[in-house]
């Protein structure tokens, strides 16, 4: 049935426009922001029919009530999701109920609904990072082989820029400004917002030498790193970068052990931008480099040192009496303490 002739007070008859129109055009969301909520909102269609067995012919935006939405989260957590992933199909959900009461303001009482169901409360993770000595070894791995040169440098781009792995496949060689006496990098970013990027002079020399062997024909519209399958050129995926990641995890695992378990691409981002913090780079300044809208989402990167925290107890330490000694300077007492005349 086209959308065009669907009853709108039908809960899905709004589905395709929302996702299709709605969010690339006007909300400017990227696409893999726009997947998420296309899964979202087609796993809660499963659970309307496959679970509560009613028909998206009939289910309507008067049957999403408050309860319904809270037992669609129970019936998640028994199915084994975790927290976070269940506020992310709430979210999905509530998302698409404001714009469909944007459309038609008969529904904004059932989005408003929509926004007081709780969200479930999530464990505070332990977000692991990889301290300076195995990063040094991780970036120093790959050897001098023509695949080794791709591997290093892919490595080091993503750590030294701290950019996403998606931001870091969707480089063309034409993003790359190397000559400048600031070598940077032109980021096409999450929700469509651009920004540049500075990277360190090493990176820049680790770039200029992977250009010369992978883009020696001087070609700036094509992606920075690529694969060649059956003779069709494409941009790596990043199950690929995933892959070299772990490979060089791997083999430097033994000397290495604190290496954490399971190491991916954010991991990268994550440590640099702690590292940046951690040596005193201001929070916003921080923000901006990663290309955050608001510093409240940097924040989860500003995690102190133990050191940091040793110097800022030790800043204010209170007046803490010096220990006094055991020892006495009577010659006699001390002998008479250790049990001799």
């Amino acid at each position: 049935m086209k959308n065009k002739k669907m009853n709108h007070n039908l809960f899905f008859s709004r589905t395709n426009d929302f996702l299709n129109k709605f969010l690339s055009d006007q909300a400017a969301k990227s696409q893999n922001t726009i997947e998420t909520y296309r899964d979202g909102l087609t796993i809660f269609r499963r659970y309307v029919t496959d679970i509560c067995h009613l028909s998206i012919r009939n289910f309507s935006f008067s049957d999403c009530t408050h309860d319904f939405m809270l037992d669609y989260l129970a019936y998640l957590k028994v199915s084994g999701c975790e927290a976070s992933t269940c506020n992310n199909r709430l979210a999905a959900l509530r998302a698409y109920l404001w714009y469909a009461s944007d459309v038609d303001v008969s529904l904004q009482s059932i989005a408003l609904s929509a926004s007081h169901v709780p969200l479930l409360k999530e464990p505070k993770k332990n977000r692991s990072i990889i301290n300076d000595e195995d990063m040094a070894a991780l970036l120093a791995a790959p050897s001098e082989t023509k695949s080794g040169i791709r591997d290093k440098v892919l490595l080091i781009l993503l750590y030294d820029s701290a950019i996403r792995v998606s931001e870091l496949l969707d480089l063309k060689v034409s993003s790359l400004n190397l000559k400048s006496t600031t070598p940077c990098l032109h980021v096409h970013g999450k929700g469509g917002k651009d920004r540049v990027v500075a990277i360190t002079d090493k990176a820049a020399r680790h770039l200029q030498k992977y250009i010369r062997r992978y883009h020696p024909d001087g070609e700036l519209d094509i992606p920075l790193f690529y694969t060649t399958i059956k003779g069709n050129t494409a941009s790596m995926s990043p199950g690929n970068v995933a892959r070299i990641i772990n490979k060089y995890a791997e083999q430097i695992r033994p000397e290495h052990p604190d290496l954490p378990e399971h190491i991916h691409p954010h991991m990268f981002r994550r440590t640099r931008a702690t590292g940046l913090y951690r040596s005193g780079v201001e929070l916003e300044l921080v923000s901006v480099i990663l290309g955050h809208s608001s510093t409240q989402t940097t924040r989860i990167y500003a995690t102190p040192s133990v050191e940091m925290i040793r110097e800022a107890m030790t800043s204010s330490d209170p007046k803490v009496p010096e220990e006094e000694p055991e020892w006495l300077a009577d010659e006699e007492e001390l002998a008479r303490l250790c049990g001799l005349r």
